[in-house]
């Protein structure tokens, strides 16, 4: 018996779907790809910047002038490599089900939505389908009888299963922790029998008499001991934040991830273990994206460049106040703050400025890192130079950014690819530590 031949389907890519991802088209396998004419004037609002999406636009853009050539955008272009499909400009947005009449207003997503309706019934023996990452649009596809989806490359499958970075052992013998308090390690068969751990992985080791915290050495093949340490004030109350710092004072460990709801002490723990590490960098940054107030831009904020993007900073400069409060104004460490603020080596600022820098010889921390792109995430990583530690810190159930969820976002995305790396570790705080009224807040509100 014959096999039957496989569905030809075309997906219709909206403006969210470029921006997150300027390569999106070229995603799709053996299936073809339109673009409504809608999606390249919104596209037009986005090419000035220098924000990760006009980065994407500008791309994207690039990438029509050099596919078209002397090919009309109208007609289906092959696209280059093997088993591509074809992609197009979707010019007639004329429908017979009229989305603007529909939901009555003229607006740009109905018009993406009567050019998918336009190809539906233009083409009806292929499947067209909505490829957006904006929910709202999706329902409205859906209710237009237009089979809509999200755009799943780079998409996390379980979130819920996503790598925490330790493992708490119950039925360790006692000599082996006993050996690991005298000695600071152990061969890792003594308390791993099968197989090896992820690499720079931590553990609670437990016996019915004693317990210590431990961390894979994957470069020595052992297991180590987790020292409690201080750092500039800040002690660590959990065997979590114990982890974090002590994975931040490692310099081996080049990339670092820490997640956690808001309250368990991931930027504030992140910064003071970088100043503890001062002396092995030129400088500290520290800086986090903007996700501006209910999706306005930053210019409609008044006064200058510093006044707009205060607002942003300052849960930065509440943590690093806060270090600061652990000392006596006039104590050595307090000086030392203020000094190295004076001589900007160490640096509070937006994650736009730091774009297109050279980041050799530097600790930079990014926060709230789950309102990046993976690709936003790949651009920073990208941009280290020798002797450069990156730590990213955010909480992957709390996304500000519109079109970005707990699976896509960028740092479920690091996480889950990056894990068991001899220069990464990543750890999950559980408990929160701010106050009890915080931690009442995460629990049952």
């Amino acid at each position: 018996m014959a096999k039957s031949k496989k569905e030809k389907k075309i997906f219709v890519l909206d403006t969210s779907v470029i921006l997150y991802d300027h390569n999106a088209v070229k995603n799709f396998q053996e299936h073809d790809v339109a673009i409504p004419i809608t999606v390249l004037e919104e596209l037009d609002n986005f090419k000035k910047g220098n924000d990760t999406k006009n980065f994407e636009a500008r791309e994207f853009i690039r990438f029509i002038d050099k596919i078209s050539g002397e090919n009309k955008l109208q007609d289906w272009i092959p696209l280059e490599g093997t088993a591509k499909g074809k992609f197009k400009v979707q010019m007639n947005t004329r429908s017979v089900l009229d989305a603007e009449v529909v939901f009555d207003e003229k607006k740009a997503d109905h018009r993406i939505l009567n050019a998918a309706l336009a190809l539906q019934e233009e083409l009806p023996d292929s499947k067209v389908i909505m490829v957006t990452k904006d929910i709202n649009l999706r329902l409205k596809a859906k209710a237009l009888n237009l089979p809509a989806e999200d755009y799943e490359t780079g998409k996390i499958k379980n979130v819920d299963s996503l790598y925490t970075g330790k493992t708490v052992l119950t039925d360790v013998p006692s000599e082996v922790i006993t050996k690991l308090h005298e000695e600071g390690s152990c061969e890792l068969n003594e308390v791993i029998k099968r197989g090896k751990p992820r690499k720079n992985h931590f553990f609670i080791l437990k016996s019915e008499r004693n317990s210590v915290l431990a961390c894979y050495n994957p470069l020595e093949e052992t297991i180590d001991k987790v020292e409690k340490r201080e750092v500039y004030g800040i002690r660590p109350r959990n065997a979590e934040q114990t982890f974090a710092i002590d994975a931040i004072l490692n310099r081996d460990i080049k990339l670092l991830t820490i997640q956690g709801v808001a309250g368990t002490g991931k930027t504030l723990l992140a910064l003071a273990s970088a100043l503890e590490m001062r002396k092995h960098y030129r400088q500290i940054f520290l800086a986090r994206p903007i996700v501006p107030l209910s999706n306005k831009d930053i210019g409609y904020l008044p006064g200058d460049v510093k006044s707009k993007l205060n607002p942003y900073m300052e849960p930065l400069w509440d943590n690093l106040k806060f270090i600061q409060s652990q000392f006596e104004e006039g104590d050595r460490y307090w000086n030392q703050i203020q000094e190295m603020l004076q001589k900007e080596t160490l640096q509070i600022m937006p994650l736009a400025y730091i774009r297109g820098r050279s980041l050799s010889n530097v600790i930079f921390i990014v926060d709230e890192a789950q309102n990046l792109t993976p690709h936003e995430v790949k651009t920073i990583i990208t941009r280290a130079g020798e002797n450069t530690k990156i730590v990213f810190t955010g909480d992957v159930y709390q996304i500000d950014t519109p079109y970005l969820d707990t699976q896509s976002n960028g740092l479920s995305y690091l996480i889950d690819r990056v894990k068991d790396h001899k220069l990464y570790a990543h750890i999950t705080l559980e408990r929160g530590e701010r106050s009890e009224l915080a931690n009442l807040a995460n629990e049952l509100l």
